[in-house]
C-alpha cells in the first residue's frame, strides 16, 4: 500500500519546488495543498509546520521540513536516478560530488544572484550580475566537465538536477525583465561559463522542473517583495 503524501507549498517558492521535483521525479502520488506565505500562517498550517515555512511534507505518520533535507530523504529512501545508495558501488561518492556541488553553487555562486535581484540600485545590480557570472566561471564551471546531460554523466535528473532546478529557471528567465537582472546575463554565462549554461538550459526544459513554474508569477511577486524591503527602509 502506497504511502499517504501531502505537499503543503508555494508554487512560487524555489525551495518548497525542490520538492515537487524530486517526488515527481521518483513517480510518488502526492496531494498539494497550497499555502500563502505573503500573509501570517494560520493555526491550522503551524499546527503542522510551527516555523510556518514551506515546504511541509507529511510522508505518513512523518512531518517533514527543510528542502534539502526533504529531497535528500526521498532519494534515500527510493534509491535510483537521483542518487544511488551509498552501499552501491560510486554510491558514495556520487553523494559526496552532489553534495559539494550543491553547496559549492549556494556558497559560492548564488548570493550574488539574489543580491542582483534585490538591488534597487542599477550599477550594483550590474556589478553583482558580473560577481555571479566570474563566481559560475571560477567555481561551478569546472565542476560540470562529465555533465552528459545530468550531472556526474547521468542520462536523467540527479539529485543536483533537483536542488539547483528551480533557481536556475529564475537565472535564465528573470534576465528577460530587465528591472530585475541585466539583460546581458545570459549572454555572458554562454561566454564565459559555456558548460555551465548548456547544462541550465537542459535542466529547465526537463518536465518535472517545469510543472508549476509560472514566470509572471515569480516576477509579480519578486517586485512587491522588493518594494516591501524598500519601504521598511
Amino acid at each position: 500500500m502506497a504511502i499517504p503524501i501531502i505537499l503543503y507549498t508555494a508554487h512560487h517558492c524555489p525551495f518548497a519546488h525542490r520538492v515537487q521535483i524530486a517526488l515527481r521525479q521518483i513517480g510518488l502520488e502526492f496531494e498539494t495543498c497550497l499555502i500563502d506565505i505573503t500573509v501570517p500562517r494560520t493555526r491550522d498550517y503551524l499546527a503542522i509546520n510551527p516555523n510556518g515555512m514551506v515546504p511541509a511534507l507529511v510522508y505518513g505518520d512523518l512531518v517533514l521540513t527543510e528542502s534539502n533535507l526533504i529531497c535528500q530523504f526521498l532519494s534515500d529512501a527510493y534509491p535510483g536516478h537521483l542518487l544511488k545508495a551509498s552501499s552501491e558501488a560510486g554510491g558514495a561518492l556520487q553523494r559526496f560530488k552532489t553534495g559539494y556541488f550543491v553547496e559549492v553553487y549556494f556558497a559560492k555562486a548564488h548570493l550574488f544572484f539574489d543580491s542582483t535581484v534585490f538591488s534597487n540600485d542599477p550599477d550594483i545590480k550590474k556589478a553583482m550580475a558580473t560577481k555571479y557570472v566570474d563566481a559560475i566561471a571560477r567555481h561551478v564551471e569546472p565542476l560540470l566537465t562529465d555533465a552528459a546531460p545530468f550531472f556526474g554523466e547521468s542520462e536523467r535528473p540527479t539529485l543536483a538536477e533537483v536542488l539547483l532546478g528551480p533557481f536556475l529557471l529564475r537565472v535564465l528567465a528573470l534576465p528577460k525583465h530587465d528591472h530585475l537582472v541585466p539583460g546581458s546575463l545570459p549572454d555572458a554565462l554562454e561566454r564565459e561559463a559555456p558548460r555551465f549554461y548548456a547544462w541550465a538550459q537542459i535542466v529547465t526544459t526537463v518536465n518535472s522542473v517545469t510543472a508549476i513554474w509560472d514566470e509572471d508569477l515569480v516576477v509579480r511577486l519578486t517586485l512587491e517583495r522588493i518594494a516591501k524591503m524598500k519601504a521598511a527602509k
